[in-house]
């Protein structure tokens, strides 16, 4: 009830608004038209009768020829009255949905744009102005230096106290790699390819992981830390990789490094580009895009389809009594039954089963016979050609 009663108070000012600007409108046009008609008609008489107008279009005609003016202006001061509550509706909704941080620029902004723009103005003033161009003067001069003020302000917003470590409405597309994703290397030939758009970015937290890594006492991790350190080299040699750049948006943020990530990734508007499983569902519950590596090459892996024929090498046993086990190109596991008599032979197998698992595919196969292997090569010939 009292919603309801909130928007029959809007509803009746937004028509009495609208009503008052039609009224002042039509008031204005009805005042200006005898003056304007007047002009006309004595401009008309002097040209057609070659001699001055002795009488005036009021005395002509009367007052009523005024009304249809008076319903012209009353016509558009209603639509430029509501032409005006939308610009209002529209100023007012985007205002509540800025950030505080931005309100505060703003303020400031116009409120340094006022102070800046008062030395000019007393110097207009100084000089003598005609007082038809002051009132132009002091609305371009205040306007000027108060845009200048929040756009200084504005782009300053990462060092500023009210904004620091706020999250990012927009999306920037920059890249941040983590630190599995350097040590893995794939990112490199990835970003060689040219499928990887947008900035680069590596966050001084990474870098020191990764220099910890290299520092290792374990042998292992130490050649991974190096080979992540030698993959960061070769990035930025070739491409264009930031370093510790966008660090303060973060700065005093507590939490591990993939939290940290996490957080640098929202204020950014930017993507993690990872292949660590957990931090790809700890960011996808903050509604961060992630850019998995791993996702990206078992989509790029090959359909294989039942029936379909493959050319395998057979390397090793199965796990099951009888099986042979290969690997395609991409290092998809094919299992083969009856295939231990042809282990380390190179063979044509007949797909007979596709499982996909959280790890990737997983095919099934037998070795092909000569008389079952007509078909499924005709049908792999026409899904080549």
């Amino acid at each position: 009830m009292k919603k309801m009663s909130s928007v029959g108070a809007k509803r009746f000012v937004r028509v009495g608004f609208v009503l008052v600007a039609a009224f002042g409108t039509a008031l204005l046009f009805a005042t200006l038209a005898p003056n304007i008609l007047n002009a006309l008609y004595r401009a008309i008489t002097a040209y057609v009768q070659r001699t001055p107008a002795t009488e005036s279009y009021q005395d002509a005609y009367a007052f009523m020829n005024v009304l249809p003016f008076a319903l012209l202006g009353a016509f558009f001061g209603a639509f430029l009255g509501n032409l005006c509550l939308r610009a209002i509706d529209m100023t007012r909704e985007k205002w509540d949905g800025m950030d505080i941080g931005d309100k505060v620029t703003l303020f400031i902004g116009i409120f340094a744009g006022l102070i800046a723009s008062l030395p000019f103005l007393l110097l207009f003033n100084a000089i003598s102005v005609q007082p038809i161009f002051v009132p132009f003067f002091i609305f371009g001069l205040t306007l000027g230096f108060a845009s200048l003020s929040v756009y200084a302000l504005h782009s300053m917003e990462e060092i500023l106290p009210w904004s620091r470590g706020k999250v990012g409405g927009k999306r920037t597309g920059i890249k941040i790699l983590d630190t599995n994703v350097v040590i893995d290397g794939r990112i490199y030939d990835v970003a060689r390819t040219g499928f990887l758009e947008g900035q680069l970015y590596v966050p001084g937290f990474v870098l020191e992981e990764l220099q910890y890594i290299a520092d290792s006492h374990d042998a292992l991790r130490r050649q991974r830390g190096r080979r992540g350190l030698e993959v960061l080299r070769h990035l930025q040699a070739d491409f264009s990789l930031e370093v510790r750049v966008h660090d303060k948006l973060v700065a005093g943020y507590e939490g591990d490094v993939d939290n940290r990530l996490v957080r640098l990734a929202k204020v950014l508007g930017g993507d993690i580009v990872t292949n660590d499983f957990n931090l790809n569902r700890v960011a996808a519950l903050q509604d961060v895009r992630v850019l998995n590596l791993n996702d990206l090459a078992l989509a790029l892996r090959p359909n294989v389809l039942p029936q379909e024929t493959l050319v395998l090498t057979l390397t090793r046993e199965g796990n099951q009594h009888g099986q042979g086990i290969g690997y395609l190109e991409d290092g998809t596991m094919v299992v083969v039954e009856n295939g231990k008599p042809y282990i380390g032979e190179t063979l044509e197998i007949m797909v007979t089963q596709v499982i996909q698992t959280e790890r990737g595919k997983m095919i099934f196969g037998e070795v092909a016979s000569d008389e079952s292997s007509e078909a499924p090569k005709r049908r792999t010939h026409r899904a080549n050609s």
